[in-house]
């Protein structure tokens, strides 16, 4: 195999395939990432493949071909050489079972896997539809931040993607937590009703990273399953993921309908004064707000120990409330709404609240939605 491309582009490539590939691999070769040149009407790309069982990436750049073959190398480590390459065209070969890599003055020789080693990539299951691509790592990146990280329950660390008509919605939950998403896309079939449970990470990931073309390209069979595998292609880029097993919550069942009290803070302002008063609250210790009409008073700290006072303008429709959030979990949620103005909706103190941005027309309803359960203060 011999092929010649400019140094951006493959060390994007590489890097971008290299990502998922395992440190402590089940087998020795998933630490590879495979080069194959393709001619497809004469026009003369390479894919460049990397796999872990779970997570498969696959990536065409256009190269010069001069010799076709396929080869094996070590992914991260073909990663760290391109990256450090001089700006100039770089050129791969084999000779025997070494692979040659030349860009300027510089010349690395690397020693080859053994490619029938290498298993068979997943294929790609039937398009399901198209998403803007932005819009869409926006939306993952929104809910992605309630999953849970506790691997003992692995049905709380996926995202839920539920896919029905013309609309995705996208729900993860850690128990304390629950961010809810919706957006528009246009399906393949407009009676699609499909679900799946995709791992956050794997999703927050990959959706961040096919924002290079102007759309995503989402594959998955109907149904509740999925046929356990779900893709994702854009911009020369493509993704397989393994979908996790387990019943997620049903968590349409927790959204408060009704509210008593509803208030909208200044959301920069409110993001600052909850950094600055749970500076003085302990690990765990919950960051107090109570509500007035005009007034937003947060307070932390307790008894002996250092305590913070601060007091924001805030607008208030409905009863006066006192309740009390973990501050880090009140800052994933403001950071992910956007927006100018936080509305915050309650039901009494010791149910969850709901922390949306404040809607462009009254009427409209939220897209986005992060419920946040209360934290019963001490005595």
């Amino acid at each position: 195999m011999k092929f010649r491309v400019e140094r951006d582009v493959l060390a994007d490539a590489v890097a971008w395939t290299a990502r998922t590939l395992p440190t402590r691999p089940s087998v020795p070769v998933l630490v590879g990432i495979l080069l194959e040149t393709d001619d497809n009407e004469g026009h003369q790309r390479v894919r460049l493949s990397g796999f872990d069982y779970e997570v498969s990436t696959q990536s065409v750049i256009d190269v010069d071909v001069e010799e076709p073959g396929r080869v094996l190398v070590p992914g991260k480590l073909l990663a760290e050489i391109t990256r450090n390459l001089p700006p100039q065209t770089v050129e791969i070969s084999t000779d025997g079972a070494k692979a040659l890599v030349t860009c300027g003055s510089a010349k690395f020789t690397i020693n080859t896997m053994s490619v029938d080693e290498y298993p068979t990539l997943p294929e790609m299951p039937s398009l399901s539809g198209t998403v803007g691509s932005d819009a869409f790592a926006a939306a993952v990146s929104q809910v992605a931040i309630a999953a849970g990280r506790d691997d003992t329950l692995p049905m709380l660390t996926g995202v839920r993607v539920e896919l029905e008509g013309e609309t995705i919605t996208l729900a993860s939950t850690d128990r304390y937590r629950l961010a809810v998403r919706e957006l528009n896309w246009k399906p393949e079939n407009p009676e699609l009703s499909a679900v799946a449970l995709v791992p956050a990470k794997t999703l927050a990931d990959t959706a961040k990273s096919l924002t290079s073309g102007a759309e995503i390209s989402i594959a998955l069979a109907g149904g509740d399953t999925g046929d356990g595998m779900i893709g994702f292609e854009g911009g020369g880029r493509r993704t397989t993921a393994r979908l996790l097993d387990g019943e997620f919550p049903k968590y349409r069942a927790l959204l408060p309908e009704s509210f008593n009290s509803v208030a909208e803070v200044n959301r920069a302002e409110f993001v600052e004064s909850v950094k600055r008063v749970s500076l003085v609250a302990e690990r765990n210790t919950a960051l107090r707000l109570a509500f007035s009409e005009g007034t937003l008073t947060l307070e932390a700290g307790t008894g002996e120990n250092a305590q913070a006072v601060e007091t924001l303008e805030a607008e208030l429709d409905g009863e006066d409330i006192q309740i009390a959030f973990n501050s880090g979990f009140l800052l994933d949620g403001l950071g992910a709404i956007g927006g100018d103005t936080a509305r915050l909706n309650f039901t009494t103190a010791t149910k969850p609240a709901i922390l949306t941005g404040k809607p462009a027309e009254e009427s409209a309803a939220p897209e986005y939605r992060y419920l946040i359960m209360p934290v019963r203060p001490p005595n």
